[in-house]
């Protein structure tokens, strides 16, 4: 089984290997998928920009939502030829191909078989430490936990309820608690820094 991996993972290798990926410009992109998507200039946009193969200088490499299920049937297919009775590409093709049977969400359709980038193929976490969280030192490694969540195109939702009231006591040199809107600030920042600002709230 092990050997069997391995020799799966070097024909995966060589075929992206020789695989010449063509680069297409934003006009190219967006003229061929406004045609893909029956003249909307807005969903021609929303896609290339979200979902198109892109490396992380933002060179595109699928024109349209034509060439993404390609992408997703070859490494669907590669993982599910480890089981018994495994999908061939062709028929995962035929079922994502052009949305017929299967609507994969945001990030499997720009992270799936997506070897440019380091993404995250979950779109949406709920996050916190386990246990008492309700100290500086918990509420900054969430932060780090979002962060690294979301350069990596995922959203992030925080359940703030563990968090003190204002004027609550607290053991140091405050005496009472700011309560929770100081640390919704704090996440809010958070995410304008990660670049995310304008494309997705809290």
């Amino acid at each position: 089984m092990i050997e069997q991996d391995v020799k799966q993972k070097e024909v995966v290798k060589e075929k992206i290997n020789k695989e010449v990926r063509e680069e297409y410009t934003h006009d190219e992109a967006i003229e061929a998928c406004k045609q893909y998507f029956d003249g909307d200039e807005l969903a021609a946009g929303v896609w290339i920009n979200k979902y198109a193969l892109k490396d992380s200088q933002g060179r595109i490499y699928e024109r349209t939502p034509e060439d993404m299920p390609r992408r997703l049937a070859f490494e669907l297919a590669r993982v599910e030829s480890k089981f018994p009775n495994a999908l061939s590409e062709e028929e995962i093709f035929e079922a994502i191909d052009r949305f017929r049977y299967i609507i994969p969400q945001g990030g499997p359709m720009s992270g799936i078989g997506n070897d440019l980038q380091v993404a995250s193929l979950s779109n949406c976490f709920v996050i916190g430490p386990e246990g008492s969280s309700d100290s500086y030192g918990a509420i900054m490694r969430t932060d780090e936990e979002q962060v690294q969540l979301m350069k990596r195109r995922s959203g992030v939702g925080h359940d703030l309820s563990h968090i003190r009231p204002t004027g609550t006591p607290v053991q140091n040199s405050a005496l009472t608690a700011n309560g929770v809107v100081p640390f919704m600030e704090h996440f809010s920042n958070s995410t304008r820094e990660v670049a995310q600002d304008g494309r997705r709230a809290l």
